[in-house]
């Protein structure tokens, strides 16, 4: 038999569950819009009624604890804040929401994840617990941990989440020989990309995909399954920035994926005036990050996604540079679709890799295995080694 006070403490940890997962799912309506900014949703509970809640919805708007107290009222008096992220506690571009919450006269707050930004790191908590207010931490801590991925290693790191994403064959393999690729996977594989991909702040593609197949890469909401369309409905959205790896700049001007020059970002290693003026008068932004061995420098590259602020990336590309990225040790997680075919041994391999003993595999650990329609995908964490 359980004693009461272990009851009382099982019932009190099943509200704030309860709570905060609806704090998380409006949080995630933030998924394509944040930006540069963590998705946060706030739930103001009075006497275990929901009084008012809301979300963060785009860099240099409300928070979402200042909203939903907005919603509340008078009613967040003595009430109990759900917020999926530590309160702010500095000026920024809007005023301190642990002031808020003060303010509002709110007796305890419940907080699913710390924030890593140094400008808040622990304050935010600290100025609640001075002003009296119980504060509960680490509620559904790993849903909060998923859902701002980006935001949290860029805090932690300085560099963006990195993801690849693949499509395969059964036997391995993510093209002809000859480069056709069109399709591998289904319909639903496919609607399953464009959320990855309308949740980066950036698409990597290398010069060869853009060459062989005239990509856009752009985010298409209206191609979204079910369950995330509603997380895209009448917001405004903005295009993740489109990135070529282009080291010796044989982009064609009048590529597909250049016909938004605001939203592309060339990088090479070409400091060459003359070879850079067609891309520069055409308005299209280029970087210069020489490497080893005439390649791009991925590395310097990461490291300035970071510091624009970049959450989250997407490597949409070929086994060269994919395989470019997983060696540097830049790659934080695997996305791999695979349909059920078979292409030949002389097609294109997932990821091209240098390695000659068994002593020098690559590791991986399996998230989890999910089935697209005919299809199945499968997310992953690289190791260093097995565990």
């Amino acid at each position: 038999m359980k004693h009461k006070s272990q009851s009382k403490k099982d019932t009190i940890n099943h509200i704030h569950k309860k709570y905060m997962k609806l704090a998380l799912r409006l949080a995630a309506h933030g998924m394509f819009t944040t930006g540069a900014n963590p998705r946060v949703g706030c739930v103001i509970v009075q006497k275990d009624q929901v009084v008012g809640q809301a979300h963060h919805q785009r860099v240099g708007e409300r928070h979402a604890e200042v909203l939903a107290l907005l919603a509340a009222g008078h009613d967040a008096k003595d009430a109990t804040a759900y917020v999926t992220l530590e309160p702010c506690s500095h000026v920024g571009k809007n005023p301190p929401c642990a002031d808020a919450l003060i303010e509002a006269g709110i007796k305890k707050v419940v907080v699913c994840n710390d924030d890593p930004n140094p400008l808040v790191s622990g304050q935010g908590f600290k100025k609640l617990e001075k002003a009296g207010i119980k504060v509960t931490r680490g509620v559904l801590k790993k849903k909060g941990e998923a859902l701002n991925r980006g935001f949290l290693h860029r805090m932690r790191t300085g560099l963006p989440w990195v993801r690849t994403k693949s499509a395969q064959s059964l036997d391995g393999r993510t093209a002809m020989a000859n480069g056709e690729s069109y399709w591998i996977t289904g319909e639903k594989a496919r609607a399953d990309v464009q959320y990855w991909r309308g949740r980066s702040g950036a698409v990597v593609t290398g010069v060869e995909t853009v060459l062989t197949d005239d990509c856009q890469l752009n985010f298409r909401p209206g191609l979204l399954s079910k369950k995330y369309l509603k997380l895209a409905e009448n917001k405004d959205i903005s295009q993740p920035l489109r990135i070529i790896i282009d080291s010796e700049l044989r982009t064609p001007l009048d590529a597909r994926i250049l016909n938004q020059t605001n939203e592309v970002m060339i990088v090479t290693t070409v400091a060459d005036k003359l070879k850079l003026e067609p891309y520069l008068n055409s308005g299209i932004r280029v970087e210069t990050m020489p490497g080893a061995n005439g390649q791009v420098d991925l590395q310097q590259l990461c490291q300035y996604l970071g510091s624009q602020e970049i959450n989250e990336v997407l490597i949409e590309s070929g086994a060269t540079l994919s395989g470019a990225f997983l060696s540097a040790g830049l790659v934080d997680e695997m996305i791999v679709y695979t349909a059920p075919v078979l292409m030949g041994h002389s097609g294109r391999p997932l990821f091209k890799l240098n390695i000659e003993e068994m002593s020098e595999r690559h590791h991986i650990e399996v998230t989890s295995i999910k089935s697209l329609g005919k299809d199945w995908r499968l997310r992953a964490l690289p190791r260093k080694e097995a565990k």
